[in-house]
């Protein structure tokens, strides 16, 4: 079988926090991810990520927007997958007040619920999570297990900062 391509947005909000959704009904289900989907045919990374984030968070993001950012090799052996993860990276305005950008649960059969967080309460979670999977008490751990690509991302591509990235 061969890998497969995914893509993951990290969408950055004017309070410098990102879009973490609650997987459900997929691969990585209970697991908190960045919006995303497929690669389809034909279709660049940046076009997946508007069409994706858009069917999932009811965003619109400008294409000129999406930056790529980084991409990480994910094989997934208990599931039997293996995923290329492309991450891209755009910044979207506040609403109208200054207030968070409204983001919907759009497919509530893909995803329970959609949070705002900040890259430190992500890398937190993803050592906290690294920790428990090399002492062997997963079964026991009781704090937010992010989705495979974003543990890697810390793995594969240490120093990596999408905020520092997408002002590069």
């Amino acid at each position: 079988m061969n890998p497969r391509i995914g893509v993951g947005a990290f969408i950055l909000n004017a309070q410098g926090k990102f879009i973490l959704g609650r997987r459900k009904g997929s691969h990585g289900a209970g697991t908190w991810g960045l919006p995303g989907g497929h690669l389809e045919f034909g279709e660049s990374f940046e076009d997946c990520a508007a069409r994706e984030v858009h069917e999932e968070t009811g965003l619109d993001l400008p294409l000129q927007s999406i930056k790529f950012l980084t991409a990480t090799n994910d094989v997934m052996t208990a599931e039997g997958k293996h995923y290329v993860t492309c991450f891209v990276g755009c910044r979207v305005s506040s609403a109208s007040g200054g207030g968070e950008v409204e983001v919907k649960v759009m497919e509530p059969e893909k995803c329970d619920e959609w949070q705002w967080v900040s890259w430190e309460e992500i890398e937190q979670c993803a050592t906290a999570q690294k920790a428990a999977e090399e002492e062997g008490r997963m079964d026991s751990f009781e704090g937010r297990r992010l989705f495979m690509p974003i543990v890697n991302l810390f793995q594969q591509r240490k120093g990596f900062h999408p905020v520092h990235s997408l002002s590069a």
